[in-house]
């Protein structure tokens, strides 16, 4: 399994792990189809009253799709539609509405933030950093940028995404913009995660969950409509996947997305 759970009955805390460290916790399509029946399965299981989603090692918490991965998925042809293998791996995706704390150590990039935006607030270790490779190698961030833009400042969002890799949020400034809402000495993100889960888990989970409902009702509207025009605004954006190799090869001094 590249995904694994951990639960623990007492707190009523689960914890989701990426669990592939040696590729920087990038998802494949069956870490995917793994998350979205994880996330479904907390609904129906009632000792599961709050959960934490994290990556294994420190050097990444996920550095989005395994690019391999994806240059097996067939796309349809129609520029207003695409086959996006992470569009279901969030809790909300999966109508689960328990609380998500994130837990994020080292590097959180790219798909990640299909996980981090829907979680309800994130705890990082001081050496975590965010950055969004997509425009740098001819790639559209449109869900990316949709998903962190109910949790970033419009100026900080704009100028990740825009600045490509040439360009990393340092933990502490994401803490000071508000993405993150902890900040613990590197190593320690899970652990303060798992706390501050298990005191929400300790509340009445009803109250919880309708709380966590109405937050997301607030921004639901907008961040739904974004998204609508996600699909063919990354088709009609994106380089054709030769010319995005091309530049993988070439800017060898950058991040790759592998």
């Amino acid at each position: 399994m590249t995904v694994t759970v951990a639960r623990d009955k007492e707190t009523g805390v689960a914890v989701v792990t990426l669990d592939r460290a040696d590729k920087h916790n990038a998802i494949t399509l069956d870490m995917a189809r793994q998350l979205g029946e994880i996330w479904r399965e907390f609904r129906f299981d009632d000792t599961v009253r709050a959960a934490v989603v994290t990556g294994a090692g420190q050097r990444a918490f996920c550095t989005g799709i395994d690019r391999a991965a994806a240059t097996g998925v067939p796309q349809p042809s129609s520029p207003y539609t695409i086959d996006d293998p992470l569009i279901a791996i969030g809790p909300k995706a999966n109508d689960l509405w328990k609380p998500v704390v994130a837990a994020v150590e080292g590097m959180a990039c790219g798909g990640a933030f299909y996980l981090l935006g829907e979680a309800e607030f994130l705890v990082a270790g001081e050496g975590a950093t965010f950055f969004d490779p997509h425009t740098t190698y001819g790639m559209v961030s449109a869900f990316e940028t949709i998903h962190m833009a109910q949790k970033m400042p419009y100026g900080e969002i704009a100028r990740m995404a825009l600045m490509g890799s040439a360009e990393r949020i340092s933990a502490r400034r994401a803490y000071e913009t508000g993405l993150v809402s902890e900040l613990t000495a590197d190593g320690g993100a899970l652990d303060a995660a798992r706390r501050a889960a298990a005191v929400v888990a300790s509340h009445p989970t009803e109250a919880v969950q309708g709380t966590v409902r109405a937050l997301w009702s607030a921004k639901e509207a907008a961040r739904a409509q974004a998204l609508a025009h996600a699909p063919h605004l990354v088709t009609l954006g994106n380089l054709p996947p030769q010319r995005q190799s091309e530049l993988f090869v070439r800017r060898g001094d950058g991040f790759r997305l592998r």
